[in-house]
């Protein structure tokens, strides 16, 4: 395993600004990082996995990151360290918005040390996008509101385009 490889996980449902940053800042922390998509078994996806899949691969595009050491799968059977494991990284890296999320992903970064001797990393947002969720973009979106300020052009774009009723 290698700290200098990173996972970023999520269910990117749909990707965000925040997410964007986060995934931004990571890239700049580490010489590779694999973007997530995972699906959680405790939520209601509103997009296909294999759409947030795309939408951020365009996303990241769009936003001008060196895609060259950016990997964008998709995880949906097994332990998220089997897959960091698989690709030799050591570090899972976690957007933290408030003390909810904390208390949320603190368990979880104990167990996949653990299981793994995976280290997760916290980022905290950018100001700008430290109120806004996936749940929240979900819910503006299904009620028809603009949520162009909230996620990436590729993703606004799709919504817009009427999606919201995957």
């Amino acid at each position: 395993m290698s700290n200098r490889i990173a996972v970023v996980p999520g269910s990117f449902d749909p990707p965000t600004l925040g997410h964007v940053d986060v995934i931004r800042r990571a890239a700049s922390l580490y010489d590779h990082v694999h973007v997530l998509v995972v699906h959680n078994p405790g939520k209601e996806a509103m997009l296909p996995i294999a759409q947030r899949v795309s939408l951020l691969e365009q996303s990241i595009l769009e936003d001008g990151m060196d895609a060259g050491h950016l990997t964008v799968a998709a995880w949906s059977m097994g332990l998220l360290v089997d897959y960091a494991t698989d690709v030799g990284a050591g570090v899972l890296v976690k957007g933290i918005r408030s003390q909810v999320d904390v208390a949320y992903e603190t368990p979880m970064a104990i167990v996949n040390r653990h299981l793994a001797g995976i280290e997760t990393v916290f980022l905290l947002p950018d100001p700008s996008h430290a109120l806004v969720s996936s749940s929240l973009v979900r819910q503006v979106a299904g009620l028809g509101g603009d949520v162009s300020p909230y996620v990436p052009g590729p993703v606004a774009r799709f919504l817009d385009t009427g999606a919201r009723g995957i």
